[in-house]
């Protein structure tokens, strides 16, 4: 029994259809009926994780997300996402939320994870932590890829939300599942190669606008390459540091 996790779905399935969000779902069937899966999203907004979920529910499924502790400690997100018994990662202690994640999967749990570890500015995959891998060899679980495109457009790193009604084509595609294999490496890599090809299938059939900021430069767009995006990602992190020794 979900009682907080279901009602929650249904209120943003509402919010969706009042925003004109207009869904396009393939593979969802590749979302196991039963037992435990990493679930490989990759990040390129911040509601993400609202439009994964939407195709384990054709097996009736819910998934457990990965998420940073602060979004924990806000007190009106925090009760909801414990009541939705999502995952909180502290990263100064990561190693008791990849723990608790390996627990759930063991108990037959979907676990849903960005490999990419935050927001891709250009659009494009980055490189892949081996969480997710380690994870899915431990608890011998498969890895199910599950490409997004068009979240982006709603609300993404730098850029103003467009919450109202946009009428934003979202496209999602869930990948077969790949069985945990050694080393972690190799599985990270073939994960993160499914997920590449996924993307590049969705990309092909969605219209994007030309010099758009959520275009990325190779199709023409006005997002950064993802050279650039390391590169402030980079200065970010430099100055974050630099007001921390302060």
């Amino acid at each position: 029994m979900e009682p907080v996790y279901f009602p929650i779905i249904g209120l943003a399935r509402t919010v969706f259809a009042l925003q004109g969000l207009k869904f396009s779902v393939k593979g969802d069937t590749n979302i196991p009926a039963e037992g435990g899966a990493v679930i490989a999203i990759n990040h390129t907004g911040y509601l993400d994780f609202t439009y994964a979920g939407l195709p384990a529910r054709t097996n009736k499924r819910y998934i457990r997300f990965m998420a940073k502790k602060e979004v924990f400690d806000n007190p009106v997100g925090g009760p909801i996402m414990r009541a939705l018994k999502h995952i909180p990662v502290d990263r100064s202690a990561g190693s008791d939320s990849y723990r608790e994640a390996v627990n759930r999967l063991r108990k037959g749990e979907l676990v849903g994870v960005y490999p990419e570890a935050t927001i891709s500015r250009s659009f494009e995959l980055k490189e892949f932590k081996s969480g997710a891998a380690r994870m899915a060899i431990e608890a011998n679980v498969p890895i199910i890829p599950v490409a997004i495109w068009g979240a982006q457009r709603v609300w993404t790193k730098g850029h103003p939300k467009r919450l109202g009604r946009t009428n934003t084509p979202i496209a999602i595609e869930v990948g077969a599942p790949i069985a945990p294999f050694e080393p972690a490496q190799e599985l990270t890599d073939k994960v993160h190669a499914a997920l590449q090809a996924m993307l590049l299938d969705l990309q092909r059939d969605y219209v994007h606008e030309p010099g758009a900021f959520w275009v990325p430069a190779r199709l023409g767009g006005g997002a950064p390459t993802l050279e650039e995006a390391n590169a402030i990602e980079q200065a970010e992190a430099e100055a974050k540091a630099a007001r921390r020794s302060e």
